[in-house]
This record gives structure tokens, sequence and C-alpha cells, in this order.
């Protein structure tokens, strides 16, 4: 296995056979070192731009891949997908005119093209809309800028595959999300959601089928609003906030595995895995450090000794500057906890997550 990142310190570099220092972006690069090395199949797991990326060497090198070129560049367009939901009759978030002078606040601004909150804003009033829309086209990567409705309601995230064509949901979360300005970024998923779900599968089901993704896995959150289950955005990849480990100790599917077979066009087993016990509730609570000069970061080890913790991780290593929640590339770490249920689950979680420490450089010069 070759694995490729442009940080020479990313974690999965060192759990590669080979590895690559070079962007997972760098399409042409990709296509090259994929022919240098003669690969067997091409997967992005866990970030949205590279998924078309992948989907596109593939094709050109002959290569059996989950999903077509033009699939993934519908995927990892915020604003193409809104043509394949409307097209096909998904409830999705509605694109807002601004020419209407009755606009109804809030509205959510975002780059069509970007993941992880990067040029996403939540808008109260027209005072803030233009320098919202200005920082939304200083990330996207096509110079786009997406204004939506703001539907009110709680987040859940399902987590699937699709076998040839047919939907299988293994997971829905509730997704724990925190305040602005980190708006719409992580701090929790929570399984198995508080919430009725059963809609919320189905309307994923439609949304992913709309997107014309046949094999593989997905990624789609929703809003429940007041008249049901509303589609926010499909990635036709696992999900990014460990979802895939979430579900492997919630249902024992090992869905990172599923991702490789389906890139090696292999057979995808949905079944648990060998020996897995059943858990009433699984967790994943995201790690939040203060501001400043990292120093050290203290108690993980100890957090992992708590009840009902898988492990604890994190991301961020000393002499690191943090700066503040903003977005979920901010986050230091993560654990993955289980319980009883739910709520025992993401207590336990949220427990694990006070006991690690980042100390923080008294002078940060």
């Amino acid at each position: 296995m070759i694995a490729i990142d442009r940080d020479a310190q990313a974690v999965g570099l060192s759990l590669a056979d080979e590895r690559a220092v070079l962007s997972s972006e760098d399409e042409a690069a990709v296509d090259r070192l994929a022919r240098a090395r003669d690969v067997d199949g091409i997967v992005s797991p866990g970030a949205d731009w590279p998924v078309g990326i992948a989907a596109r060497v593939a094709g050109r090198i002959g290569l059996v891949h989950p999903i077509s070129a033009r699939v993934g560049s519908i995927a990892t367009s915020k604003a193409r997908q809104r043509e394949a939901f409307a097209a096909a009759g998904v409830p999705h978030a509605r694109e807002v005119d601004l020419r209407d002078p009755e606009i109804a606040f809030p509205v959510v601004v975002k780059a069509p093209d970007r993941q992880g909150q990067r040029g996403l804003s939540l808008v109260r009033s027209t005072e803030d809309l233009d320098a919202a829309i200005a920082r939304a086209l200083a990330e996207s990567r096509g110079g786009a800028a997406l204004v939506e409705e703001h539907v009110e309601g709680p987040e859940v995230t399902v987590n699937a595959v699709s076998l040839d064509g047919r939907f299988v949901p293994l997971t829905v979360t509730d997704r724990l999300t925190a305040a602005p300005p980190a708006f719409g970024v992580a701090l929790a998923h929570a399984w198995p959601s508080a919430h009725d779900v059963e809609d919320a599968a189905a309307v994923a089901g439609r949304a992913v089928a709309a997107l014309g993704i046949l094999n593989g896995p997905s990624y789609t959150q929703l809003r429940l609003g007041h008249g049901g289950p509303v589609v926010m955005e499909v990635a036709a990849r696992l999900g990014g906030g460990h979802d895939a480990e979430l579900c492997a100790a919630a249902t024992g599917v090992d869905l990172n595995a599923m991702a490789v077979a389906f890139a090696l066009g292999e057979d995808a087993d949905v079944s648990p895995l060998h020996g897995f016990r059943p858990e009433g509730g699984a967790a994943v609570v995201f790690l939040v450090p203060p501001v400043g000069r990292l120093a050290a970061v203290e108690g993980v080890t100890q957090a992992e000794a708590l009840p009902g913790v898988r492990w604890a991780r994190v991301y961020r290593r000393p002499g690191q500057v943090v700066g503040p929640l903003r977005r979920g590339a901010d986050r230091a770490g993560a654990v993955l906890t289980t319980g009883n249920d739910r709520d025992e689950a993401l207590e336990r979680g949220r427990r694990a997550a006070d006991a690690v420490r980042f100390r923080i450089d008294a002078d940060p010069s």
C-alpha cells in the first residue's frame, strides 16, 4: 500500500508500505505515481476533492473504481449536487436568490467545492452578507460562493454503502456542533441518534442515488427540519470524523476495509467483524485545545484507561500554534467510546476528553 500526503509527518504515512510526500489534490502527480507504481486501485477515504481525482485517474489508466469520473465531479461540487437533487425531487437546502429584497435570514454561505467548514458562515443580517461571500470566494477553488437557506433542526449523519445500487445504511449518528463562529464544526458524533431517523436514512438513499453513486461508501449530512429531513450534502467517501471507526465499534462492520475493497473491485462484506459483540451506544468526542503555542499534551494514557474508551488520539504536536476553533481542522484530536446506550457513550467520551490536557506556553513568542 502506498500512502500520499503533503505533510511528511502525517500519521497515515507511517502505516503504509510505501509513502509519497505529495498533495492528494495534485492530480498530475497522483496520475504519475499511479502509473509508475502500477497500482491496483486508488482510494480517497476521507477527503472530498481527491474523490474526483481518484475517479478520473482510475478511469484514465483503466482501473476498476466504485464511481465514475462524472459522478466524482458531481459529488465534489455542492452546486452540482443541488442540481441533481432538484431533478430527482430530493429535499435539500434551497439556494437563496440575492436579488430578492426580502431574503429570509439567517442564511448559510459556503464555498461549493470545499469541505471542513472552509468558507462556511451563518449570516444573520444583510450587513454581514458581503463579508461572508468574500470569505467563501477566497476559499473556493473555482471562485464561487453558494448562498442557501438555513434549515432549523438537529443534524444527523447517515453512513452507508451502496452495492450495485442497493443503499445500505449502517449508522445514523447525531452530529453535535459548535456555536458560531465555529458554525458547522462537529464537537461529537453520537450513536444511535436520539431522533426518529428512519425517514432520514430513506432520504439519504434517494440523495445518493440522485448523484449516481451505485457502489461504494457514502456520507450524507441532513437536518431534521419541521417538514422532514433535508439534505445538506453528500460525500462519496467515508466520513472524515472517525465515522468508519465509530461504525465498527457500533455495528462491527469495517467500513475502512470496505472502502479499500471497493477501490480494488473486490466484493464488499457488510457482515460484522468476527466475534463482534453488539454495543448499545458509541460516540466520537473531539478535543478542542486552548489558543496558543502547544508545549505538551498530557493525560492521553489516563483517558484511554477510563471505562468504555476504545482510544484517544491527538493530532497536534508540541511547538504547533493553536488558533481559535473555526473549522474542523482546528480540532486537536478525538476519543472513541462505547457504552450501554448513546448517553453513556457520550458521557464517557466527554469525561475522557476532559482527561486530555493541552499545556500552552506562557510566552508563545
